[in-house]
This record gives C-alpha cells, structure tokens and sequence, in this order.
C-alpha cells in the first residue's frame, strides 16, 4: 500500500485531521473527508453530487456517525468538534488503520477484538456514493448504529437549518429526502438493517480550516436518518446515498465495478509505460490522474470533456486544463480523451482566446487569461506527437491559424505581437498570467508587459503551427519567420549582470528583476530548448545557468518557490485570510506543478537521469502528507514547506507524471520528447 497508515497517525487528532481523502464520480461530483472523520471544511461531505456536470456542486450527505456495541461495551467510532472547542464523540481513538486500496479509503476500527472496515467509494458516471461495512473479525455478533447527517447547499456555502424542515420520506430499503420544493431530491437506502426517518438539527459543526482561511467556520446538518443493525463475523452493510432515481444495492457488485475501473486506468497506462516495472507511488498517481477528469456536456458535444483544476473548490479552468491535459490523458495511456478536450475547448475560442474561468453561475465564461491559448498549442502539439492524428489536425487547423491572426493584430487587454517578436499583455487592473492573484482591485502581481514564459509559450505555438502547416501542406514561411523574430526579441530576457533572465520586459516600470520560476520554460518546453529539431532560445550555458539559479534559489523538495528568499517581498509562510492569502500566493509559496518543468529542464542540461529521479522522490512521500494518494496545489517557501491550498491539485499531479515518464524515457536511452 501506497497510503497506510497506523495509530501513530489516525490516533493522534491534530495529525489525523491533517490527512484528507477523496473519492470522485467523473462528472465533477466528489466525496472528501479528514482520516479522522472530522469535518473541517465546508467542502467535506460524502456526496457533493454535480447537478450540473461538472458544476453546481451541492453537499446532500455530510457524514455518518458510527457507534458499535460489542459484547456489552459501546465504541463510538465518528468524531466531531463543536463550535464551543468539544470534541465529542472521539472515535478517532479507535482507528486501528487507514489505508486506500488503489483510490478506495478504508478504515479499520478495533473494538475490544473485533474489526470493522469500512470503504467509501463513488460510482463512475452517477451522484452516488457507497459506504460499505464488513465485520472481519469477531467472536460474537456486533450491533452497528449510524446516524447520518444530510444537507442540501453549494459546497462553496454554510448551512444555518434551525427553521429548516425537510421531508424524509420512507422508501423501500430507506428513506427519500426532498430538502425543498426546487432542490434536488436524494436517497439514503441500505441492503438490510432497521432504518427509522429523523428531523433533528445539529448546530455548531466547527471547521477550522475554515476559521484559519478567515471564512466562516460554523455549519449545521441534520440528522435524517438512524440505520441499525447487527452483524454476524463476515457479514456486510451496504450503505447508498444517491440522486439516482433506482441506484444499485448490491455493494460487493458495486465495489467490483469501481475496482474494475481501476484496474482498467492502470491497464492503459502499462500500455504506454516507459519501464516494464513502475514505481508504485507511480501507479497511485495513474489513479489520481483520473479524478481530475471530468464530463461537461455541451449542446453540440454531449460527450464533451474538461479537467477539475483542484480539489475541493475550483472547477474547470482552461489554463489549468491545458497544461495538465498531457500528464493527465497521454501519459496515462488515456489520448481518446485528450482528443474529446481538445475538442470541448475549440468550442469556446474567441478572439484568439480561451477562458480561464467556466463560472459555476451564469452562462459566459471568463477571457482573462493570456496564456491559456498557448497552453492549448502546446496540448495540441504533444496530442499530435502522441498520436499522429491528422483528422484532428485537418479540422482545428483553421482555427489554430485565427488565433495567431489574433495576436498579430491585437485582441482583448493589449494582447498584442510587439515590433521585436515579443508578445505584449497586460491593462492596470487586469491579471492575465498564471501568477494571477488579486484581492478587490489589488493586483499583486499584474506582470504586465512581456512576460518570459508567455513569449517562450508563443514561440513554442509558431515553431508548432510551422512544422503542422508542412505536414498539411499549408505555407507555413510565414510562422517560421515570425517565430525567429521571436527567438531574436527573446535574447532581451537575458541579463548577463544578472546572470539569469528579467521576468517580465517592458513593464510600466521597465524590466523586472525578480528572480521568479517563469524562466524555467524557456529550457522545459521542447520547442523553446531545441530538444526537438528548433533552434533553441537560450543558449547552452545560458540554459545551465537558469537551471542552476532556479535549483539554488526556488528549489524546494516539493517544487519552485514563486519568488526568490532574496527578494525583499519574498513570504515564506501561506495563511491567514484571503488579503493574507492572495498577498503571498506568488510571493514565495511553493508551487507543487513546477518541480515537473524544473526535472525536465534539468534533464535538458545535465543529461542525468539518477539526479532527475532524485529530484522527483519527494513526491511519494507527500502521497501520504496532505491529500492521500494525491499532490497539494501549493506549499510554504519556508521548510518543512508544508503543504497548502487544495489538497489535490491537477497540474501538480500531471507534471509530476510527465517529468517520471520523462525522466524513465531519458534513462531508456529515448528522446526527452515523443
């Protein structure tokens, strides 16, 4: 097992409720939770349901409090903190294990000799959730009782239900609750047991993590439900919860299934595998990978496709999407649906861009984003290298040459091809790059004017559309020359004083110095580094010399500091409430995703694949750290760089796997890139 862990870890309350678990259904619905079972976020539930896939994420079954009695003794198994500091019940003490069996949590409670697991899991394509018993060891019949607790809110929202009276309805094998007249109505049903309907409000649900990111830190649930029932050794409880009008009951079907699911994700990626025998931290990874994979069905493609950015708040971002399409789809042998994306965001180009933001309310999504479109041209490129699928090509190619007739005559905040190759971007009030944080009209880091990695992105996108427009047989002169009046602008990003290169040319205050992550592109990406066939923007020792300062200064175990520790604005410590927050996000916050371009720059310039792999081992213990089997979006500048943000974050997974397959290929004796 990947994730284990003992009593050491899920006995102890304040480390236990560090550790978070996900479970997700493909539509952008999930489950999440602490090891200990408390809740400390808004956003922790059994059943958030995607009533509109893959938004309008709504929390319906909060938890399930456990008590057992066995042989004359009670054993409370759920824990809880109110808002008056209690923690009450404290079952959490009697947590003999916690493990995930592939992206399945299961827990092992001991009371007195007996154990009971539990797993929780999620079907593949429904707003449903299973929760599933099994007394494994027992000399005489244990009684279970479970009380569960309902909701019906955005997981963004806190509940306050004193007044609040919903209908739970007895139904075959449970009870139907129908929160209010529009709500969507939901099941709680078991295979078996004694089931009685309740109407009683538990206020105060404390949730700190809340309370540390300055948001309010009080919700109410209510207890709907009372299941009971005895179990004889070997004997199971299937519990599920569900918007599905006739969900399944069988669990051991259901739990083969998911297990089926799995097994068939890791089958593909043994298929494109570099090494015959991966790492298993690997492996757990692959099936990390899918939850980030999500529906979003549109009129003309119902079949439609986008990616989660993170777990558990954001949804489908496209800049987010597009640089973890490669590491999420390709990389795990999966390409049919980073060709089903690619078509998904066509949909959605507009005056040469892409949005960066599908609002989870209201119909028009968001074009502030420079960099999104080029990420999509890079997407494009790897999809293309992977596959050779010129029906794909043939169709986006038009569209991919409007886009670059975009930025040659100008579009949305300035967006614009300068006179020396340079792509120029940026109004006063606006954030446009990756380092997008802004707090009411405070933009902290606006970068506007030629940011380094948005021109080594575009000359990617022209060396891309050359190569693409020869295979069609399109003239392709005229993106061949652009693209070297680019690699011409481009030696300006180079300060031989500096020894590194300026983060952004041409600001409002001229050239920035600070030493920032964002030069790493420039030796990362294939087309800007010359790894395949390109003549190269920086030369060799300027390459080495961007990889050296970039590990001596932003390298950190779990990825590159977004400032310098030198740099008088420089934070080390991420927290506090959102001014605290998005003041630091990129001022020295540790940003999990780029440890992936830093291992293949270095591969770039040094050639070792031992000292790559070094760089990448970190991450497997990180597995068992925040977000179990799972890589966290952000974390402290400062040691022990504790992780931060989302538990689970997309593009930390994906190019976490991109630069191991990178790394395996170069060691193999094979080209960096396909």
């Amino acid at each position: 097992m990947v994730v284990q862990l003992g009593r050491d870890i899920c006995g102890d309350l304040p480390t236990a409720e560090k550790r978070e678990w996900l479970i997700t259904n493909g539509m952008g619905g999930y489950g999440a939770g602490t090891v200990a079972g408390l809740l400390t976020r808004r956003y922790h539930g059994l059943l958030v349901a995607a009533l509109k896939p893959p938004l309008e994420r709504t929390l319906l079954l909060t938890k399930l409090d456990e008590s057992v009695d066995y042989q004359g003794k009670v054993y409370e198994l759920a824990t809880n903190r109110w808002a008056d500091g209690t923690v009450a019940p404290q079952g959490y003490q009697n947590i003999e294990q916690f493990q995930l069996e592939g992206s399945i949590p299961l827990w092992k409670y001991a009371c007195g000799e007996a154990l009971l697991e539990k797993r929780v899991w999620m079907q593949p394509g429904a707003n449903t959730t299973y929760i599933h018993y099994c007394l494994k060891r027992a000399s005489a019949p244990l009684t279970l009782t479970i009380k569960a607790f309902v909701n019906t809110r955005d997981h963004h929202h806190e509940t306050r239900g004193q007044d609040w009276q919903m209908q739970i309805a007895p139904v075959p094998h449970g009870v139907r609750v129908s929160p209010f007249e529009e709500a969507t109505s939901f099941s709680l049903l078991c295979d078996r047991g004694e089931v009685k309907a309740e109407h009683l409000w538990h206020s105060g649900f404390d949730m700190s993590l809340e309370r540390y990111r300055g948001l309010g830190d009080r919700d109410d649930n209510l207890h709907s439900t009372t299941i009971a029932i005895t179990l004889q050794p070997g004997e199971t409880l299937t519990i599920v919860a569900s918007t599905e009008s006739d969900p399944k009951l069988d669990g051991k079907v259901a739990l083969s299934e998911r297990r089926a699911h799995e097994q068939r994700l890791l089958a593909s990626w043994k298929v494109v595998s570099p090494t015959k025998a991966t790492a298993p931290w690997i492996d757990q990874l692959i099936l990390a990978a899918d939850q980030f994979v999500v529906d979003r069905p549109l009129p003309e493609a119902p079949e439609g496709k986008t990616i989660i950015a993170g777990y558990p708040w954001f949804g489908d971002w496209g800049r987010d999407t597009m640089i973890s399409l490669s590491g999420l789809t390709l990389t795990t042998g999966r390409a049919e649906i980073a060709r089903t994306i690619i078509h998904t965001f066509a949909q959605y180009l507009d005056q040469g861009m892409l949005p960066n933001v599908f609002p989870e309310v209201g119909e028009e999504p968001g074009y502030n984003t420079v960099d999104a479109i080029l990420w999509y041209f890079e997407a494009i490129r790897e999809y293309y290298a992977a596959t050779r699928d010129d029906a794909l090509l043939e169709e986006i190619y038009p569209a991919l040459t409007e886009v670059i007739a975009w930025h040659q005559k100008g579009t949305r905040y300035a967006i614009h091809l300068d006179d020396d190759g340079l792509i120029y971007a940026g109004e006063a009030g606006v954030q446009l790059t990756w380092m997008d944080a802004k707090v009411g009209d405070w933009v902290v880091t606006p970068r506007v004017g030629k940011p380094i990695e948005i021109n080594a992105l575009w000359y990617s996108a022209l060396r891309m559309m050359a190569q693409l427009a020869q295979r069609l047989g399109k003239p392709h002169q005229s993106f061949q020359d652009m693209a070297e009046q680019t690699r011409s602008g481009f030696q300006r990003f180079w300060s031989a004083d500096l020894g590194y290169c300026y983060d952004v040319l041409d600001g409002p205050e001229g050239n920035d110095e600070a030493l920032r992550p964002n030069q790493i592109f420039a030796v990362s990406l294939p087309m800007a580094s010359g790894q395949i066939g390109s003549t190269p923007l920086l030369s060799p020792d300027q390459q080495r010399a961007v990889v050296d300062i970039c590990g001596r200064s932003l390298l950190t175990s779990v990825g590159l500091r977004s400032l310098s520790p030198a740099h008088p604005d420089y934070t080390g410590h991420y927290g506090g409430d959102q001014l605290s927050r998005d003041g630091v996000y990129h001022q020295g916050t540790t940003w999990g995703w780029l440890l992936g371009p830093y291992v293949q720059a270095h591969i770039q310039v040094y050639k070792d694949a031992e000292q790559a792999r070094s760089l990448l081992e970190p991450m497997a213990d990180h597995l068992s750290a925040h977000g179990l089997g799972s890589i966290s979006e952000i974390f402290d500048g400062d040691a022990p760089f504790v992780p931060r943000g989302c538990f689970a974050q997309a593009w930390s997974v994906a190019e976490t796997l991109r630069a191991w397959v990178a790394v395996e290929r170069f060691a193999n004796g094979a080209e960096q890139d396909r």
